[in-house]
């Protein structure tokens, strides 16, 4: 079967983790994804965990992708680059907002050329506005979003995931807006005018796009949601218990009759059956003594037996799980969450990626490729000669693959 995206070009500009990602996305569900590397490639290659001169991160994050390396410093690396964008549907971009503009590879620009041309831009604060030249990492933007703020533990610093969840998100997306314009130009399509347009992603907007009623709580009661550890401000119960072995339980017993099923299951019938405790609301006032009784619970039980009498009596509860454990869990292995290819003759899983579609699925047809591996297929296809390619290499506007 045909992947559904199959039919679309997208050359990917930039560097990192924001723009990367969404081109890793596109080119999973069947986009062809050039992505144009600076010399000596992305620096993700060389990030964490580092194999045989190339980090296992990049296998996955490069993965379906064909790599060229130009000199964009250079005028003929900008101009194999608008070359490249007259025949492509989509360019994602992370570069810092202006330095396209500066080399005349901006939308204005390359619209003139190719109309229906879908041009994402991912940034730290946006293309416009007094925060738009300032550097965008992802931790900074966490910051200001608002999401740092509500995580970790009342009085202490804000704490982060450890991972870079700012750069994932926004490439998420860029990847929504970049689908929202493929449609909008089918239907520019259909009255005969051209449907090219920017899709303008911020990191910092992104993950503000996460923080469901923190806004109206504040404006219409005056109400700062704060950092609350590891239960969910007016929601109870719903919080992470240790078990007798150690291994730690994330029960969910905040639906009223869930929470009904959770006391009877531990034992507790006058919990079960106590009015004070009817309603989400009227827990919320007894939070931390129904948090101590489930604490004392699950620390006297293995994790296994505690979820085997929780689940018994339907009550949403889960394991935390490292790799350890997805790797090793037959339902992830059922569901086909891990992907395996090869590298240099070895095996290596990669984890597929979301969402599963029953007709058109997405997969991973190659690992993230060694650098500039596909460079004269790339420049072939835009009409240069064999003799041309040589001398870009000679000239190092064009890294030969290694």
């Amino acid at each position: 079967m045909s992947k559904p995206l199959q039919g679309l070009r997208v050359i990917e500009l930039g560097q990192l983790l924001a723009g990367p990602f969404a081109g890793c996305m596109l080119g999973y569900f069947g986009a062809e994804v050039i992505k144009i590397e600076p010399p000596g490639g992305d620096p993700i290659r060389n990030w964490r965990e580092v194999k045989d001169g190339t980090s296992l991160w990049w296998r996955s994050l490069g993965r379906n992708k064909k790599c060229i390396s130009l000199d964009l410093k250079t005028p003929e690396g900008r101009d194999i680059v608008r070359q490249l964008m007259k025949t492509a549907d989509i360019v994602v971009e992370n570069f810092r907002p202006g330095v396209l503009e500066a080399w005349n590879l901006d939308p204005a620009n390359l619209q003139e050329d190719n109309p229906n041309l879908i041009y994402a831009r991912i940034s730290g604060y946006g293309q416009t506005g007094p925060y738009a030249e300032k550097p965008g990492f992802a931790s900074a933007c966490e910051a200001i979003s608002g999401f740092r703020f509500v995580n970790g533990y009342p009085g202490e610093a804000p704490v982060r995931p450890n991972l870079s969840l700012g750069d994932t998100v926004s490439g998420l997306h860029a990847v929504i807006g970049i689908l929202m314009a493929l449609r909008a130009k089918d239907r520019a399509a259909e009255q005969g005018i051209n449907g090219g347009q920017v899709v303008d992603v911020a990191l910092y907007e992104s993950m503000f796009n996460l923080l469901e009623a923190v806004i109206p709580e504040y404006d219409g009661a005056g109400v700062v949601r704060k950092p609350s550890g590891t239960t969910v401000t007016g929601i109870v119960p719903t919080n992470t218990y240790q078990c007798a072995d150690g291994k730690f339980l994330v029960i969910g017993g905040n639906g009223d009759s869930i929470f009904t099923r959770l006391m009877q299951a531990l034992g507790r019938a006058d919990m079960a059956e106590d009015a004070k405790y009817t309603t989400n609301a009227d827990r919320v006032t007894y939070e931390q003594e129904i948090d101590q009784v489930l604490a004392s619970w699950c620390s006297s039980l293995p994790l296994d037996e505690a979820m085997s009498i929780l689940e018994s009596s339907r009550v949403p509860c889960g394991p935390v799980y490292s790799a350890v454990e997805m790797m090793d869990d037959e339902h992830f292995k059922y569901r086909g969450l891990f992907e395996q290819v090869e590298i240099n003759g070895e095996p290596l899983k990669l984890p597929a990626m979301m969402p599963k579609l029953a007709g058109t699925p997405g997969g991973t047809d190659w690992p993230g490729p060694e650098v500039a591996s596909h460079t004269d297929e790339i420049l072939a296809g835009i009409g240069l000669d064999r003799a041309t390619i040589t001398a870009l290499k000679s000239s190092g506007v064009v890294a030969d693959s290694h």
